[in-house]
Parts: C-alpha cells; sequence; structure tokens
C-alpha cells in the first residue's frame, strides 16, 4: 500500500509536461488589466493578429466574440481577417507544427488560455522582458522565461535589451520605434486582450453576481419579515 502511495504521488512528475517557471529575482509588474476598456482590447487584439497569430493560435476564440468589445462584423473583416476566413470561425493558424518545432524546437502554445494558465501579470512582465542573447538559436532570451523558443517579434517596436545578470536588472541598448511607455501601453493592451480571450463572459458573470445578490438580499428581507409573521403569535 505504501508503495502504491509512493508511485502516485511521485508519478505526476513524470508524465505531466515540465512548465516553465518564473525567475524568482524577476519582479512581475501589475498588468493594467480592464475588461470594460474597450479601445484598449480593440488594440490588443489588433497587435494579437498581426504579431502573435502568425504562428500562435486561439483556437478556443471566434471572431464573432470580438464584436462583444465594440467592433462590427465590417470592421473585423476589413482589419483583423486576411486568410479568407468567416466571422464565425476560430482563430486558427496555418503555420504546420511540425514546421514550428524544427524551427523553433517546440511548437507554439495555443494562447487561448494562457493568461489563466500563467498570470496577467506574468504575461505583461514577460512581454516586457525579452533581451539580446548570442547564446541562445534565435538570439534572443527572456529574463522571465530563461531559455525561452520564441524570438522577440516586437523588437522593432521595444529595441533591444541587455540583462545584467549580476542585479536582474534590465537596460535598454538600442531603443525601438516606440518610447518605452508607449511599448508598455502596446504590452498591456495586449495582455488585456489575453486576458479577455481567456475568459470571454468573464464580465458578463461578475455582472450577473451583482444582480444575484441584489435578489438574494430582497429574498432575505421577505424571509425575515415571513417568519415574524408566522412566529407572531408564538411566545
Amino acid at each position: 500500500m505504501k508503495k502504491l502511495l509512493l508511485v502516485l504521488v511521485v508519478l505526476p512528475f513524470f508524465t505531466l509536461p515540465q512548465l516553465a517557471v518564473a525567475n524568482e529575482e524577476i519582479h512581475l509588474d501589475k498588468a493594467p488589466i480592464d475588461a470594460s476598456n474597450h479601445e484598449s482590447l480593440q488594440r490588443g487584439v489588433r497587435t494579437f493578429v498581426n504579431y502573435c497569430l502568425n504562428c500562435h493560435s486561439a483556437n478556443y476564440m471566434r471572431y464573432n466574440r470580438l464584436l462583444e468589445i465594440g467592433l462590427t462584423e465590417q470592421q473585423i473583416k476589413d482589419n483583423l481577417l486576411f486568410a479568407g476566413d468567416k466571422v464565425g470561425d476560430q482563430m486558427k493558424v496555418a503555420l504546420n507544427k511540425a514546421d514550428a518545432k524544427k524551427w523553433f524546437g517546440v511548437a507554439p502554445p495555443d494562447l487561448s488560455v494562457e493568461v489563466r494558465a500563467r498570470g496577467a501579470d506574468w504575461v505583461y512582465t514577460y512581454m516586457r522582458s525579452f533581451y539580446r542573447d548570442s547564446t541562445r538559436p534565435t538570439g534572443w532570451n527572456n529574463a522571465v522565461y530563461d531559455k525561452v523558443a520564441m524570438p522577440h517579434v516586437l523588437y522593432a517596436l521595444q529595441g533591444e535589451q541587455e540583462f545584467d545578470h549580476e542585479t536582474h536588472q534590465l537596460k535598454l541598448a538600442k531603443p525601438g520605434s516606440m518610447s518605452v511607455s508607449e511599448y508598455d501601453t502596446l504590452a498591456g493592451d495586449l495582455t488585456n486582450y489575453l486576458a479577455f480571450m481567456a475568459e470571454p463572459a468573464k464580465q458578463q458573470r461578475n455582472h450577473l453576481g451583482w444582480f444575484v445578490l441584489l435578489f438574494l438580499g430582497v429574498l432575505l428581507v421577505l424571509t425575515y419579515k415571513l417568519k415574524k409573521a408566522y412566529w407572531k403569535d408564538i411566545h
């Protein structure tokens, strides 16, 4: 029996895929998550489609859910559909997984629920923590995710950073087309959209929750009054 319990405890460490964890020396910045900010979400999905959807799929997300962030079907067709997809289609990628694994060493993961898996702060900090590393095949590494296989696809916008391994600090060595604050805003908008994509119905659930609490509050008052009416003649 003891051996069986030991096997059950140890087995997950050998069968489950090993997930990369954040470098404990790196502080995770607070992500500017606001599901009610439709302008931010619209900017975020534009960045996602133009830079992320080339390699990463989002198979649990459909384009028509973008109607919930204030876009019209025509805007989706004109600005976000580039491969003959329909508004009701999933956000799939044409990249072959076998080719991706050959080029990057691992197939890019689906990003549908990435924020739920890692947390918004992790994703936000990760997108701002790439730095040049000549020892890596892509020439890039990440202070949050050491030995990351993904290249820095936004480097032309952010610029090139250097990482001090002693102080665990990043320093901008070569500016990009955006200022630091502008790039932080772009990373924040992208993370905001990824958070929305991970839970598109979250805001609706939150609104519904307030109505449920209000209903339960009214029901409590009525129940209390009913109880008093039933017991008023009993001493």
